[in-house]
């Protein structure tokens, strides 16, 4: 026979509730249970009412709290109390006293029940805290047995839940406050491009039927134009700056990097029509912090070391540099620079600039599925705030809002918020950690939020300490959040 009473209750760490609410055991009653958890221990109080429990002279009772895991993979035996029948008592005392021992030495109180008389045990346990208790529950077993030593051992056994949740731990609070988005007065966009034309030896004129130039030609012409024929855009410059190799003096290749960005942006002046007042023109020389990247590219250079290091060192006559390069045994290290990594420095780069025209809700909301990034963060909340906050559809628009701008504060955030609603713990933390705005109060708030979520305390506590010493409020609260989970642990 088994006969167990659900009672709920919630205790938190570091709190007593204690209450007179009784529940039975068969004839025993549990009253006035208490559990405290103080630092790395737990003390547990009951009462055990035996006034209406009943037993047999030649009968012993065991009534034993134990701690069961929530999962029930784990339990825990507290010492237990232990009832005699009048003629058990003094069988037990009697061995007691013949041998120095009895079977209920391990008790921790061995009681002589007294028939029709109110009789009460008071028990007081204190236990390390382990992990697993979290949420467990706190059950009392009876036992009963017989006579003592004879072969029927074990006559019953019953259990009953004790009324409270043996212990719950505490359950943060985080605050990650929704954050306003940043206020674009002008929305002002760009798009880099760049584009290698092939010349004729020693020449900066541009030959469209040289090569396959014409239809690199075609390219920039059609990036211009989707830009310079959209109603919504309009081209407020176009920025050129044109690059050579090493190969060569510096004092030619200044010289060349100059006349063929000059030479492109005359070129394509009248082949768009854009205004000639919006051409803009510089240009670099040699680029050897792009040769440096072309070298990386090729791990297995001969003495890729050696090249790099020359590369860093080189900070007043690159002339000497590329001389020093040349001068690597085998010769073939600076064939292969020649053949394979300067070709991709010699470009121009080209930068459209323009303005957006302001969308009205209906326009924001067509152009969040083909061109989100047209639209200011304003905009695209806008859109948001039309499905309403509890739609699901207004937190997809927050995760394009994130993904469109990875490097605002409020998209990030907002984004992050809306990733660990979901319980995306990892995609929240990618989100932030990636983001250029990572080191803003707000956005160390949240990651430090987002690390206390996946467990990782120490770089949660790391976070939020960042976060409060930059003056955000909502991380000092976070702070006091963590050390209480902490001190669960």
């Amino acid at each position: 026979m088994k006969r167990i009473l659900y009672i709920t209750g919630i205790l938190l760490s570091a709190s007593l509730w204690t209450h007179a609410q009784e529940g039975q055991l068969i004839n025993v009653k549990v009253i006035n249970e208490s559990v405290t958890k103080n630092g790395r221990e737990v003390n547990v109080k009951m009462t055990l009412d035996l006034t209406d429990m009943e037993i047999g002279n030649q009968k012993s009772v065991r009534l034993k709290p134990i701690i069961v895991a929530k999962t029930d993979s784990k339990e825990l035996e507290l010492t237990p109390v232990v009832v005699d029948g009048r003629t058990r008592n003094r069988i037990h005392k009697r061995m007691k006293a013949l041998t120095g021992k009895s079977t209920v030495d391990d008790a921790y109180m061995v009681v002589r029940r007294k028939s029709n008389k109110k009789q009460n045990v008071e028990y007081s346990m204190t236990l390390p805290y382990e992990p697993w208790m979290a949420q467990s529950r706190l059950i009392l077993r009876e036992e009963m047995t017989g006579c003592l030593e004879c072969e029927a051992g074990t006559l019953a056994t019953e259990e009953s839940l004790v009324k409270n949740t043996f212990l719950q731990l505490f359950q943060p609070q985080y605050v990650t406050t929704f954050v306003q988005p940043e206020k674009e007065t002008i929305k002002v966009r760009n798009e880099i491009r760049a584009v290698r034309l092939q010349y004729r030896q020693n020449s900066y004129i541009i030959d469209p039927k040289f090569k396959n130039n014409q239809a690199k030609l075609d390219s920039v012409h059609n990036s211009i134009e989707v830009v310079k024929t959209n109603p919504d855009l309009t081209i407020t410059g176009i920025y050129i700056t044109g690059y050579a190799s090493p190969e060569g003096t510096v004092a030619y290749n200044e010289h060349l990097s100059k006349n063929r960005a000059e030479n492109f942006a005359q070129y394509m002046q009248k082949d768009t029509n854009v205004d000639a007042s919006l051409w803009h023109v510089t240009w670099k020389g040699e680029d050897w912090n792009g040769l440096r990247k072309e070298v990386l590219k090729h791990p297995k250079l001969l003495k890729i070391d050696e090249v790099i290091k020359i590369i860093d060192e080189c900070e007043d006559d690159q002339d000497v540099c590329e001389q020093r390069i040349k001068d690597l045994v085998p010769p073939e290290i600076y064939q292969r620079l020649l053949n394979e990594m300067y070709e991709p420095l010699r470009r121009n780069e080209y930068r459209i600039e323009y303005n957006v025209k302001e969308f009205s809700l209906e326009e924001a909301k067509k152009q969040l599925k083909i061109r989100p990034d047209l639209l200011s963060m304003e905009e695209i909340y806008m859109v948001a705030d039309s499905y309403g906050e509890d739609s699901p559809e207004y937190k997809e628009v927050l995760l394009i809002a994130a993904h469109t701008y990875p490097d605002k504060t409020s998209a990030i955030v907002n984004g992050a918020n809306v990733e660990m609603e979901r319980n995306n713990i990892a995609a929240a933390i990618s989100m932030i950690e990636k983001s250029k705005a990572v080191h803003t109060p707000e956005a160390l708030n949240c990651l430090g939020v987002a690390y206390a979520k996946n467990k990782q305390y120490d770089k949660a506590k790391e976070t939020l300490k960042r976060a409060t010493d930059a003056g955000n409020m909502e991380a000092k609260i976070n702070l006091e959040q963590l050390a209480r989970v902490i001190a669960d642990l």
